[in-house]
């Protein structure tokens, strides 16, 4: 039997991709993240990790590394290397904690709050444009939605 005949075989559970949620999710995502991701790294140098970090600075500084990654759902990894990143281009500052030498505390420099600065109306603007198709109401449903659906899938990462 050929791979053509298993895959289609009525018996056995498929998956469209082109009609499941989780992927649809990430195709959308990409496609956001990457149409502003270009505004980034065009104008400003920075990657979406970059970003992500600065953003995060710009409202809750200081901020731990592990913060970071509560609020933004990235991995140690990935904060650690934007952070890096970010503090040799003078964009972020690091500063020893005084209570647990092995914590540092992050804020965003003169350098990087001026990007935070530049960033956050293109940002907005590229969320206006996104959302343009849909009204008042519509909005509030899709946002209470979302909500749900995060919640939800917290949920799920908790419990597996």
């Amino acid at each position: 039997m050929s791979q053509n005949n298993i895959a289609n075989n009525s018996d056995e559970p498929r998956v469209e991709l082109e009609n499941f949620i989780p992927y649809r999710l990430s195709v959308l995502s990409n496609f956001v993240s990457g149409s502003i991701a270009t505004i980034y790294s065009e104008r400003f140098n920075i990657s979406i990790m970059e970003w992500r970090v600065i953003a995060v600075l710009g409202n809750y500084q200081p901020l731990s590394a592990n913060e970071i990654c509560e609020r933004t759902n990235m991995d140690k990894v990935q904060v650690s290397r934007a952070v890096s990143s970010l503090t040799k281009s003078g964009r972020v500052l690091r500063k020893t904690d005084k209570k647990d030498r092995r914590k540092s505390q992050l804020r965003l420099a003169a350098k990087g709050m001026k990007v935070y600065q530049q960033i956050v109306p293109l940002a907005l603007e590229r969320e206006r444009q996104l959302l343009m198709p849909f009204n008042a109401k519509e909005m509030k449903e899709f946002d209470q939605l979302l909500s749900k659906l995060e919640a939800r899938a917290r949920e799920l990462c908790i419990t597996s």
